[in-house]
């Protein structure tokens, strides 16, 4: 409805799909079959996937400590993947960069979205020592 606030997506359904976004993209028969492609599909694959695993472990975490390890974990997975994606970009043709902008583009979003998390959650627990 117009003027309705949206609530935020939440973080870790973004990720999930990103992941499968990833996994798409590495089983998509449109990357040239190549020795560079093959190390960096394997790569992105790991660290894509990663990201929403992390997240999960942040949600069962018992400690507020334990969260933020492993939101941070999620967040230098996130800026991981979007390194081996811009690898992919830079090493393949210019109809495979313009298939892949939106997925560089959600990765860093991602990393944005995980940065201000850990550092909201950094900044609470020093209020909370005080």
């Amino acid at each position: 409805m117009k003027g309705e606030i949206k609530e935020p997506e939440d973080i870790r359904k973004r990720a999930f799909r990103f992941a499968l976004r990833i996994i798409q993209l590495c089983l998509c028969r449109q990357l040239p079959k190549n020795e560079v492609n093959r190390i960096l599909t394997r790569q992105v694959l790991r660290s894509g996937t990663s990201i929403g695993a992390n997240l999960e472990e942040a949600q069962g975490a018992n400690t507020k400590p334990e969260f933020i390890n492993s939101t941070n974990i999620a967040k230098k997975e996130a800026r991981e993947t979007n390194y081996w994606l811009r690898l992919m970009v830079e090493c393949n043709s210019i109809q495979i960069k313009k298939r892949m902008q939106n997925l560089l583009r959600e990765s860093e979003e991602i990393i944005k979205i995980l940065t201000a998390s850990v550092k909201k959650s950094n900044a609470n627990k020093l209020i909370l020592r005080h």
